[in-house]
C-alpha cells in the first residue's frame, strides 16, 4: 500500500488516525480499528524509556560510573580491582582490622553486602580473614598486596571525589546530598513498606494481603 498525501504527517498523530483512516481503507489498507491499534501500540511501546523503571535507571547510572572508575584503576596499574573495594580498604586503613558487621556499619552497607565484598576481596588477595574472639567471628585485615597499592587506591578515590563534585555542579539535585537522603528515607521506611502503602496497592487489596501474609510468615520464622 502506498499513501501519497503530502499533508498526512502534519498535526498530531491522532488527527491522522481520525481523518485519514477511512481514506486509507478505501485505498485497500486495513480497517480503521486495526490502524488505531497499530497507532496505540506504536505510541505506547516505542517511546524511549517506556519500560525503564527507577531501579533500572539507578543501576544504569551506577554501571556507567563504576565501569569508568574501574577503567581508571586498570590504567593506573590495578586491573581487576573493583571500585567497591575502596571504601573497605579506606575504612580498614583508618580504623584497623574489624569484624564484617562493624565494617558494614563503617561503610554504610548491609551486612550481606559487606560479606559479599569481603569474600571477593579475600579471593583476589586484597584482604584476609582472621578468627576473632568468637569462633564464628571473622576479622578483616588488609594484605601486603593492598598496602602496596594504597597510593593508587587513594589517588583514584581523590580523583573520583573531585569528578563527582564537578558532576554535582551540573545537576539540579546534587548526588552528594540526594543519595544519602534517599538512603536515610529508606532506613526510616523500607521500600517494601512503601509499596504496600502506595495508592496503587490500596486499590489492589490482593497485593497488600499477599505482602502482609508473607511478612507474618517471616516474623514467625
Amino acid at each position: 500500500m502506498f499513501v501519497d498525501w503530502p499533508h498526512a504527517c502534519i498535526g498530531a498523530a491522532f488527527v491522522d488516525i481520525v481523518f485519514l483512516a477511512p481514506s486509507v481503507t478505501m485505498q485497500g489498507g486495513p480497517r480503521p480499528e486495526i490502524q488505531q491499534c497499530c497507532y496505540i501500540v506504536r505510541v505506547t511501546y516505542s517511546e524511549p524509556g517506556a519500560f525503564t523503571g527507577l531501579g533500572t535507571q539507578l543501576r544504569h547510572v551506577l554501571d556507567l560510573m563504576e565501569a569508568d572508575v574501574a577503567g581508571v584503576l586498570a590504567d593506573l596499574g590495578l586491573p581487576g580491582y573493583r571500585p567497591r573495594f575502596s571504601p573497605v580498604v579506606l575504612a580498614l586503613v583508618a580504623r584497623g582490622p574489624m569484624p564484617i558487621r562493624e565494617l558494614a556499619r563503617a561503610i554504610s552497607v548491609t551486612h550481606s553486602a559487606a560479606s559479599q565484598t569481603v569474600a571477593e576481596m579475600n579471593k583476589r588477595g586484597y584482604v584476609c580473614l582472621v578468627p576473632g574472639r568468637d569462633a564464628r567471628q571473622r576479622v578483616v585485615h588488609l594484605t601486603e598486596r593492598t598496602r602496596q597499592a594504597l597510593p593508587v587506591i587513594q589517588a583514584e578515590w581523590d580523583a573520583t571525589r573531585s569528578a563527582a563534585e564537578q558532576l554535582d555542579s551540573e545537576l539540579p539535585f546534587p548526588l552528594s546530598g540526594l543519595v544519602p537522603a534517599i538512603a536515610s528515607a529508606l532506613e526510616r521506611k523500607p521500600f517494601r513498606q512503601r509499596i504496600a502503602e502506595a495508592a496503587w496497592s490500596a486499590a489492589h487489596p490482593e497485593v497488600t494481603a499477599a505482602l502482609a501474609s508473607q511478612d507474618q510468615l517471616a516474623s514467625q520464622g
